[in-house]
């Protein structure tokens, strides 16, 4: 059957889903996303998403394009008439369509595009089971990384350059050497006392939604999680590392920069932690 998306109050054909050349999400990266996993016949922590899609329009002074108690029913939707049991649904939220000007238009309609498209989860469990490999770019990236804004091409060019090196993503890294986060994930650690560590997410990092659900993943198995940055060096010299996103849950890191983490195979405790999520996820039904 043929995908289906939502554009603008209208379910139509995702080969015929289009926005007006002027929307400024094309021409100034004007806009907000949210991408939210659906397993098992559920969407994931859809609340938590909502809620980062509310600050997200609300820095960037946007409206929501539809009421937020309209928005999940449109998701249901879509994830309904494309008959996603595992996968994604994608929206994103844009100021809208004015003539072309850096200023705010006055009175311009906010557009909204969802999409959703199916995953095999039985691919990534044998991804985690192998583990994948970062590299390490320099920071270039603008200072509200916070918001999850479409203007991602410091990622684009980083995740290419991953790909060309034989990774499978890439981490940021400031001036001082210190691990900011991935193209499209957050950085976690785990000490060679167990211990799990991530930058703290008040500024220069998004705050992750599974980031933000494996606190309390972690809390269930009993382990302890210390919010701070850590280095390159460290990371190298970690019992365990690991990525985290909607879309990865909390996948192993076997190397870093053509360096083995530990023995160079997944650890036990990241896969205690993917392996317990969806007991801790809040699930609403898709």
């Amino acid at each position: 059957m043929p995908r289906i998306a939502y554009v603008n109050g209208r379910y139509v054909a995702h080969a015929d889903a289009f926005v007006h050349i002027e929307d400024r999400g094309y021409q100034f990266a004007d806009g907000v996303y949210e991408v939210c996993e659906v397993a098992r016949g559920f969407m994931v922590d859809m609340p938590r998403h909502l809620g980062r899609l509310n600050r997200s329009l609300a820095e960037l002074s946007i409206d929501w394009p539809v009421t937020p108690g309209v928005l999940p029913i449109i998701l249901r939707e879509v994830v309904s008439r494309n008959h996603v049991a595992d996968g994604l649904v994608y929206l994103q939220v844009t100021r809208g369509v004015a003539s072309r000007d850096f200023v705010f238009p006055a009175g311009t309609k906010p557009s909204l595009v969802v999409t959703a498209r199916k995953a095999d989860p039985a691919a990534a469990t044998r991804r985690a089971e192998s583990g994948i490999k970062v590299i390490t770019v320099p920071e270039n990236r603008w200072d509200r990384v916070d918001i999850k804004s479409v203007g991602l091409l410091p990622n684009v060019l980083a995740k290419q350059k991953a790909k060309e090196a034989g990774a499978q993503e890439a981490w940021f890294i400031d001036a001082d050497g210190t691990v900011k986060e991935g193209g499209s994930s957050n950085a976690w650690i785990i000490t060679r006392d167990g211990v799990l560590v991530t930058r703290p997410a008040e500024h220069g990092i998004l705050r992750g939604i599974t980031r933000t659900t494996l606190f309390e993943v972690a809390a269930k198995l009993g382990l302890k999680i210390e919010e701070r940055g850590f280095s390159v060096a460290e990371a190298k010299a970690a019992r365990e590392v690991f990525i985290s996103s909607a879309t990865t849950i909390a996948m192993p890191i076997v190397a870093i920069d053509g360096a083995p983490v530990a023995n160079g195979h997944p650890g036990s405790i990241t896969l205690s932690l993917r392996h317990a999520f969806f007991d801790v996820a809040e699930k609403s039904p898709a």
